[in-house]
């Protein structure tokens, strides 16, 4: 459905919840990433809606209207609780009362039908918040089917850290310079002074070069922070670091020159006329020119990134089944692109979208070539396994598989290749751009590293059934904490390392490879929910985390435009959906909603700097807006 755009998906607006969990629309990002449902619930059942941190109920449509004749159970009630006898010792001591539903049915007492007020409880997300003490919790629980006693599980469950197979990876040579088995760890300064003076023989020294470039890692201080009046959803450099866009939920795509990473130009800023919700991916042609955009419809726009083009956008329908009316480029029973990739001649494009399916469009005829029903669930991202290369495509989706796809036999709509091992959706894809590694992000908050070699054939894929889900798709990324505890290896798992530590809440987060020129390819990275880049070597030991929150901190004043909901100390929160490492600097811009409430956005720019202070240039630390522009009275530097 479409989502008024002021209900932002941060939690800084009420957003509407429903009970009907079968519809269509309980995917749409609308429901994923924010619990707005298209449905009406039923008359009996309150309205829920929920901001980060609290919830507010609100009786049903009717009563709104004061229809008595349909709220007889509301009088009943009411009059019940009218004949209440004052002195009854049971109302007296109702402070005490251990019952958690008469504590609450005490507190919403006149507000509250019964029946609502059991609605409302049966969310699992309030219920964990409301009821602290595990016996209670467990015994209140059970009688809803919500969560039951576990039996003890294997505490050896977990991956091993560091992973056998990370560490063959790194000593390998095809993920950077073979560095683990060094025993004395220089600093980085001593081997660009060893590298300058020419110690060590050719082999010596070119090691020595690869090490000094992979051990760059940026670090938290923030070079600059651009602020959005929208939380920014990605946001990525292109091949050459010459380019950098970012997609807000503004449905606005700003662009601009990178050429220096360090000071950037503002180029342009394109629209999507008929956005619904936010902006959910874009994608840069190999050459730059072309920028294309999605939301949450078949459309697709295409700018091109001259910053003296002021031309509009071109449209592309994806969906060539669509009814179109009233010139407003609406569809009907059409579908919503969670990604969008171009291919590596900058041809064609391939979509993953809301009905299941993956999109393959030819752009100088303008039709779509493939749609493939090829997943259970949406497909949340999609990419080609080599940048060179048209013909192998990899796909993500919420039926928690990857599969692998050949473009010269997609019209036999059967994959050609699958990976199993995630226990719940996937939110993102990337390939290593060699046509072999494969990165994942999961909502069981597993990253996951996959060689195309090892993949399942079509056929074993589909005489094993692969595991869907280890605890019956009760969890709900959007608004709870994940239980470690309801966590269960896959038994048919076929992924080479897993990654844990990140927290993959609040909306579809993104992963990716460390570029091979700025670090050989060296690290994996991923966003998360605690306002944090994480950034991993290849034996899953952690190499370094980039801390956004602490770096923009306050860095945006206060307005009484946006509602402080957050109960954390200053209402300030952090949720990184994307990062990107610049292909040839040691620099690393991670692109997040971000602020008060999570109501805004902001790209910041983390470089490497191996002390805490700079003792050359002075700070470079510069809050401004979208357009680069600095606004004292807006913006204010960081305090780290």
């Amino acid at each position: 459905m479409s989502a008024p755009n002021e209900q932002g998906a941060t939690g800084s607006q009420h957003v509407r919840e429903s009970d009907d969990h079968d519809d269509d629309t309980e995917h749409s990002e609308t429901g994923r990433e924010t619990g707005l449902s298209g449905e009406d619930s039923d008359d009996d059942e309150p309205h829920l809606y929920r901001m980060p941190g609290s919830y507010v109920v609100y009786g049903d449509d009717d009563e709104d209207e004061g229809d008595q004749d349909d709220d007889a159970e509301d009088e009943d009630f009411e009059v019940e609780e009218e004949d209440v006898d004052e002195d009854d010792p049971d109302v007296d001591d109702f402070d005490d009362e251990e019952d958690p539903i008469q504590q609450i049915m005490g507190l919403f007492r006149g507000l509250l039908t019964r029946g609502q007020l059991m609605a409302l409880l049966r969310q699992r997300g309030l219920s964990n918040a409301l009821f602290n003490n595990a016996d209670d919790e467990e015994g209140f629980l059970s009688m809803w089917g919500s969560r039951r006693r576990r039996q003890p599980k294997d505490p050896n469950r977990y991956p091993k850290v560091p992973s056998e197979e990370g560490i063959k990876l790194m000593r390998s040579g095809t993920f950077g310079a073979n560095d683990y088995d060094l025993h004395a760890k220089k600093r980085i300064s001593r081997r660009m002074l060893e590298r300058e003076l020419g110690l060590g023989d050719r082999e010596q020294r070119k090691r020595n070069s690869d090490i000094v470039t992979q051990s760059m890692i940026p670090g938290t201080r923030a070079e600059k922070i651009v602020h959005y009046d929208s939380p920014v959803y990605s946001g990525q450099f292109s091949d050459d670091g010459n380019f950098f866009f970012s997609c807000c939920q503004d449905f606005k795509v700003r662009m601009y020159d990178t050429s220096n990473p360090y000071e950037w130009k503002y180029y342009k800023t394109a629209s999507y006329p008929w956005g619904e919700w936010t902006l959910t991916d874009a994608s840069l042609s190999p050459d730059n020119r072309w920028l294309a955009y999605t939301s949450i419809q078949s459309m697709v726009s295409m700018a091109p990134t001259d910053p003296n083009d002021t031309g509009d956008p071109y449209t592309l329908d994806l969906d060539d089944t669509a009814v179109r009316h009233n010139h407003t480029w609406r569809t009907r029973g059409g579908f919503g692109i969670w990604s969008i990739r171009f291919s590596g001649d900058g041809r064609e494009l391939v979509a993953g979208t809301s009905s299941d399916a993956i999109v393959v469009y030819d752009i100088e005829s303008r039709r779509v070539l493939h749609h493939v029903t090829g997943h259970e669930d949406h497909v949340n991202a999609v990419c080609f396994a080599d940048k060179l290369s048209p013909h192998i495509v990899y796909s993500g989706s919420d039926d928690c598989t990857i599969k692998v796809w050949d473009r010269r036999s997609m019209g036999t709509a059967r994959e050609a290749g699958a990976f199993v091992g995630h226990v719940e959706g996937l939110t993102y894809i990337d390939s290593k751009g060699d046509g072999r590694y494969i990165l994942s992000n999961g909502k069981d908050q597993s990253m996951k590293l996959w060689d195309l070699r090892m993949a399942k054939s079509s056929a074993k894929f589909r005489e094993e059934a692969p595991l869907r889900r280890t605890i019956g798709g009760t969890f709900d990324y959007r608004r709870e904490a994940y239980d470690d505890e309801d966590w269960d290896p896959h038994p048919q798992d076929n992924s080479l390392v897993t990654f844990r530590g990140h927290k993959v809440l609040r909306t579809l987060i993104r992963c990716h490879f460390s570029p091979p020129s700025s670090t050989n390819s060296r690290y994996v990275y991923s966003g998360s929910a605690d306002g944090k880049v994480y950034i991993w070597n290849m034996d899953a030991t952690l190499a370094g985390t980039i801390d956004v929150k602490k770096a923009t901190m306050a860095t945006r004043r206060r307005d009484r435009h946006t509602r402080h909901w957050f109960d954390e100390p200053g209402g300030w929160g952090t949720c990184v959906r994307d990062a990107s490492w610049h292909p040839t600097a040691p620099v690393l811009v991670a692109s997040a909603w971000n602020g008060y409430s999570m109501a805004r956005g902001t790209c910041s720019l983390h470089a490497f700097n191996e002390s805490t202070d700079d003792e050359g240039e002075p700070g470079m630390r510069r809050s401004v807006d979208s357009n680069l522009r600095e606004d004292p009275e807006v913006f204010q530097d960081s305090g780290y």
